[in-house]
């Protein structure tokens, strides 16, 4: 008896080598007829089947003893009923919303200061918000300087302004003037401004405003200049005399890029007035309009001629004030002229 059960383990070994090779034994060769049809026919060929490995079975033998099988798992007691899955919200998770680490917000607000001096580090700091957009800087542009010509004269235009400063207050000096070639100017006038910024796009300014021609007066200002939606240019301004006269003005253009250095320019330009003013010829409500159209081309960005045709219209009590004065109330002009800045 005891023999028997000796001999029983090589016997299991043989069993178990057995079984692969009876396995593999009984595997067919791929049917390399049907792969020759199948390509004649236009079809890939079905790649060749890989044998599987009969599974090993544990061998059990009589008397011998076997393994427990482990306890089945209480699900009901892990409490997976309990959870409310609905109240998980896994599509509109953010991705990354976790705050910074406390360590990041532990430390000084000005850590340097532990190792430069006070004083080295203010004027760093000084100067930091210098180079950010805290600089001063400066600018000053002829926006028009013109011949005219029309039927009644030959006359000549300025149009100047400069400023100084930062991105929110600024100091602006602004001129302009027109008179005939050969002949005295009519008019002319200087206006110095503070100018704050109250938006990315417009400037809040007041000052001062003095008239050399055709007499002497002084104005009082207040007024807003910046970029318009559709990217107009435009520079408001009302003005209260020295005499109690109240005027304004209104000043627009807008630059049209046909090519890179090719720029056409409509402006338009409407003054007005509270009151007659006699002794200036100038009449109540919507006094003048300028309108033009100039095409520069810009040799450089800071220097453009340009040539153009503009009309003015007096308008109301003023045109009658020029008819009476034997003076055109209306016409056209040739223009031609500079812009140019720096």
């Amino acid at each position: 008896m005891m023999r028997r059960l000796v001999a029983l383990p090589p016997l299991a070994m043989l069993l178990m080598l057995a079984a692969p090779l009876a396995a593999q034994s009984h595997d067919h060769p791929p049917d390399k007829a049907g792969e020759k049809a199948k390509a004649k026919e236009g079809k890939p060929a079905a790649p060749p089947l890989t044998p599987m490995a009969a599974p090993v079975v544990p061998l059990r033998l009589p008397g011998m003893p076997q393994p427990e099988a482990p306890p089945p798992v209480d699900h009901k007691a892990m409490g997976h009923g309990a959870m409310d899955h609905g109240d998980m919200d896994h599509g509109t998770a953010p991705a990354e919303d976790a705050p910074p680490p406390a360590r990041a917000m532990s430390g000084p607000r000005h850590a340097a200061d532990a190792i430069w001096a006070k004083d080295a580090m203010a004027s760093a700091r000084q100067q930091l918000k210098k180079e950010n957009g805290g600089m001063s800087t400066g600018m000053f542009l002829i926006e028009r300087l013109e011949a005219r010509v029309s039927d009644s004269a030959e006359a000549f235009l300025w149009d100047v302004q400069g400023w100084y400063g930062g991105d929110i207050h600024r100091v602006f000096l602004k001129s302009e003037g027109e008179g005939e070639f050969g002949g005295t100017v009519e008019d002319a006038e200087v206006q110095v401004l503070f100018s704050r910024a109250i938006g990315p796009f417009f400037d809040l300014q007041a000052g001062a405003r003095v008239d050399l021609e055709p007499e002497t007066r002084s104005h009082l200002v207040l007024g807003v200049q910046g970029l318009a939606p559709y990217m107009w240019h435009v520079d408001g301004a009302l003005f209260l005399s020295d005499q109690g006269d109240l005027t304004g003005r209104i000043e627009a253009e807008h630059d049209q890029k046909i090519t890179q250095q090719l720029i056409l320019q409509p402006r338009m330009e409407l003054e007005l007035s509270a009151q007659d003013i006699a002794e200036r010829a100038v009449g109540a409500g919507l006094t003048k309009i300028e309108a033009g159209l100039r095409l520069r081309y810009e040799i450089r960005r800071e220097f453009a001629p340009y040539v153009g045709v503009g009309y003015e219209a007096k308008l109301g009590q003023t045109a009658d004030f020029a008819r009476a004065a034997g003076e055109g109330a209306s016409g056209f002009a040739l223009l031609a002229g500079i812009r140019a800045w720096f």
